[in-house]
């Protein structure tokens, strides 16, 4: 059974209400909190599954000038932040260390320097 979410105009608490798609609209709602019928529905956020090939196409068209862009650090974290929310995956702490130091100007070789152990393996293999 879905999930409403409502508000209600008299005492301004959110409440849900569980009932069939054939019961809404017809089935009157009355806040959980102090039974007035004076409420609204609430519109929630929708999530839309994309497939990969869909969000690296989305990423792309961002970023449709990629050439130089490696002279420009700040442009580079901004596509390396979409490109990490768009694959939808948990990337590691260090991760968003680089991006944050990419928006903030910092060089690709200045990274380098001042984190010389990123990307080295834990295992001691390379």
């Amino acid at each position: 059974m879905p999930t409403y979410d409502f508000i209600c105009n008299h005492c301004e608490k959110r409440f849900e209400v569980f009932m069939t798609f054939s019961e809404y609209g017809k089935k009157p709602v009355h806040c959980v909190h102090c039974e007035s019928g004076n409420v609204r529905r609430r519109m929630t956020k929708v999530r839309i599954a994309r497939s990969e090939e869909s969000r690296m196409e989305s990423v792309a068209s961002d970023f449709s000038g990629f050439e130089g862009i490696e002279d420009d650090p700040k442009a580079l974290g901004q596509m390396m932040r979409k490109m990490g929310s768009e694959m939808g995956e948990d990337l590691p702490p260090e991760f968003d260390d680089v991006v944050d130091r990419l928006e903030a100007g910092q060089s690709p070789d200045e990274i380098e320097s001042a984190l010389p152990d990123l990307g080295a393996d834990s295992t001691g293999d390379e």
